[in-house]
């Protein structure tokens, strides 16, 4: 079963809108999950590919980017026994 990021091939998702104003975060607190994330990459607690397969794992539509990357490094530390 393909999972939601593999959309390899797939036409009418219609054009990425660049936004020349945006903001890299738009709270202090997505700033802290990538941070979060960037450290406990560095640790060796999980690595890249383990975080990607999170997310997809557990991403909802309703929620945002970072809650979305939140919601993946919870999944992870429980799975690790970190948590």
């Amino acid at each position: 079963m393909p999972r939601i990021n593999d959309v390899g091939g797939l036409d009418g998702f219609g054009p990425v809108l660049e936004e020349l104003d945006e903001p890299p975060f738009h709270a202090d607190w997505e700033a802290h999950v990538m941070a979060m994330n960037r450290a406990l990459i560095g640790q060796g607690i999980y690595n890249l590919d383990e975080f990607r397969d999170a997310v997809e794992r557990t991403m909802s539509h309703e929620s945002s980017y970072y809650e979305n990357w939140f919601r993946a490094i919870q999944t992870l530390l429980k799975e690790k026994g970190v948590v």
